[in-house]
């Protein structure tokens, strides 16, 4: 299995990989084309896709930061999820990681919320109980209600606003009033 960091929308997997991110998530969670277009210029952000025997198999959308390494979006695709390998990936990512990774999940109201809860529960990753909302990707609506999980240890309310006050801006591209 190896890794390959995207660059640009023109990058060979792009597309294999921006559909799986269409299809993955819900509409209030994912950034449009043109947002992700920004990020991709930012040295910190990573998109990065996994291969396999020359197969897309899913993709790490991280960034790296001075305190944490965020995963912000992360997807097998469906022929190869429940094989493992979703695990395996995450196990490699987190292995040549020095930081606190932290990554968003969204409440526990529904089975498959739950499921993935625990999918990362059980690779390590500790849920975080403190409020913590992002803001709205979609004009017009309101911010977004998640929680954290942060591995390999819990974090603090603390390191939850510092998260916050420091990386939103940068990760929403928004203006600090």
């Amino acid at each position: 299995m190896k890794t390959i960091r995207l660059k640009n929308i023109s990058d060979y997997y792009f597309d294999k990989a921006w559909k799986l991110y269409e299809d993955a998530f819900p509409i209030e969670e994912k950034k449009t084309l043109d947002e992700q277009i920004i990020d991709l210029q930012n040295e910190d952000y990573h998109f990065d896709v996994i291969i396999e025997k020359d197969q897309f198999v899913g993709f790490n959308l991280w960034w790296n930061f001075e305190a944490y390494n965020y995963l912000e979006y992360f997807a097998t695709s469906a022929q190869h999820r429940n094989k493992g390998i979703g695990k395996l990936v995450l196990e490699k990512f987190i292995d040549t990681k020095n930081k606190q990774i932290i990554l968003e999940v969204e409440l526990p109201i529904s089975n498959i919320n739950e499921r993935r809860i625990n999918f990362y529960k059980r690779i390590g990753f500790k849920l975080n109980e403190h409020y913590y909302e992002i803001p709205s990707l979609r004009k017009s609506k309101s911010p977004l209600q998640l929680l954290l999980m942060s591995y390999p240890g819990f974090i603090s309310k603390k390191d939850v606003n510092f998260f916050i006050q420091k990386y939103h801006p940068i990760i929403y591209n928004i203006t600090v009033k």
